[in-house]
């Protein structure tokens, strides 16, 4: 298993209650979310940039 430091841009359309759900989602199609946090909103776009680490599975 590998660890990894990506990060993500997530639309802030959806209702702060479902965004951490949302933030999650995005994550997993990367990996197995460890930590994740919000490091920027740019409310002209719309967009929050989420920073995390994610691990995957090592290939053989």
């Amino acid at each position: 298993m590998t660890t990894h430091f990506i990060t993500a841009e997530i639309d802030l359309t959806a209702s702060p209650q479902d965004l951490p759900k949302q933030i999650e989602a995005e994550l997993e199609k990367r990996g197995e979310p460890l930590r994740w946090a919000v490091t920027e909103v740019d409310e002209t776009t719309g967009k929050a940039k989420v920073e995390a680490v994610v691990t995957q599975p090592t290939q053989a």
